[in-house]
């Protein structure tokens, strides 16, 4: 979809009310679903992060969305596709300067070029107890990414158009650092499996893409 006219339905999302957990939830893990029911999350001492749903323009002006491969490490999100963002730290004003600031510092693209659209719905991650606050977001300009070499593995740049093809909806038995063969519902986008709360936040954001293209 070229750039401008996304730019010019996108800015309507500002004054629509949020989808929230219950689309979220859609592409919840059953594992997830089950706490919830059970009611066995118990929230102590929780930090807080932002993170940055940014679309921006090619370079032949067609709207994308910025994804990144986290590098492989010892924690529970190692070698995950997520959003640029990142814990709030004492230097930042909110948790919106938390993502912006750590968006800068991930992709390289200037805090100063995203303009945000709209706050979505925070979502808590028991595995890292995280309650992580994401932003919708555009820059108006086609960013030079500069991952950074500790934390970003990859970028993933997404046309807006695959995003928002139902084919790209799939699921996956997968293992991580604390569940065997969970099947979990995702996103296959650029080759790459998107699941747990990025794929919760990422549903969100195509349900309201959705209502203004």
């Amino acid at each position: 979809m070229d750039f401008r006219e996304f730019e010019k339905r996108i800015v309507k999302v500002a004054k629509m009310e949020l989808p929230g957990e219950t689309v979220q939830m859609k592409m919840a893990p059953a594992e997830r679903l089950r706490e919830l029911k059970e009611e066995i999350i118990q929230v102590k001492n929780a930090k807080q992060a932002g993170v940055m749903v940014l679309f921006y323009p090619t370079l032949e002006q067609q709207t994308n969305l910025i994804l990144i491969l986290r590098k492989t490490y010892k924690g529970v999100h190692s070698a995950q596709v997520g959003f640029p963002g990142g814990k709030i730290e004492s230097i930042d004003n909110s948790i919106q300067d938390a993502a912006l600031r750590e968006t800068e510092e991930e992709v390289g693209v200037p805090r100063n070029d995203i303009s945000i659209i709209k706050k979505l719905t925070e979502i808590y991650i028991p595995p890292s107890n995280f309650f992580v606050q994401p932003f919708l977001g555009i820059t108006q300009n086609s960013p030079n990414f500069i991952p950074e070499e500790k934390e970003v593995e990859s970028i993933i740049e997404v046309n807006l158009n695959d995003f928002m093809d139902n084919k790209c909806i799939t699921s996956r038995i997968i293992t991580t650092s604390y569940a065997v063969d969970l099947e979990v519902p995702a996103f296959h986008l650029n080759g790459h499996i998107v699941w747990g709360a990025t794929a919760m936040m990422l549903n969100e954001v195509r349900e309201l893409i959705s209502k203004v293209l």
